[in-house]
């Protein structure tokens, strides 16, 4: 497994992966900003996502849907940082549970999760009023290198 220095690295190995590979690890993605659900339907949802043969797959992405349309709508009432951060939260859900026949044909579910789960550190960033510690896009470019090792 090469090295992954750079988003191009990172959406070159998702696109090798096959869509359970690329639901699995959106799920991580989601899971590494997790810390800004609040509403236990998402940590729930969260619960769901990484396990890959969950019978309960279907009913967590609408309800991850579910959430994202109703956190989107908290997101412009006086700039809700943390609520705007359970939104992507959930919308990498979304993207990592997508079923099959709402996917389309060259459809990358994985780098949809990383962008959402980027998107929720930085609103976590902006609701705590300091900079990461950690650079969500380098934590993802270290758990897809240990997910391709795995």
């Amino acid at each position: 497994m090469p090295h992954i220095a750079n988003d191009q690295d990172l959406r070159n190995t998702l696109s090798t992966l096959s869509m359970e590979e690329q639901r699995a690890i959106g799920a991580r993605y989601a899971e590494s900003v997790g810390g800004a659900a609040r509403d236990p339907r998402l940590k729930r949802v969260l619960e769901i996502a990484s396990q890959p043969e969950s019978p309960e797959r279907e009913d967590a992405y609408q309800t991850a849907k579910s959430i994202t349309v109703q956190t989107y709508t908290a997101c412009g009432r006086d700039t809700d940082w943390a609520a705007q951060a359970e939104h992507f939260v959930a919308a990498a859900c979304v993207a990592a549970l997508t079923p099959d026949n709402l996917i389309a044909g060259n459809a990358n579910l994985a780098w949809k999760a990383a962008i959402q789960a980027r998107m929720a550190n930085n609103c976590l960033m902006m609701e705590n009023d300091e900079a990461a510690q950690d650079n969500e896009a380098q934590r993802q470019y270290e758990i897809t290198e240990k997910f391709s090792a795995d």
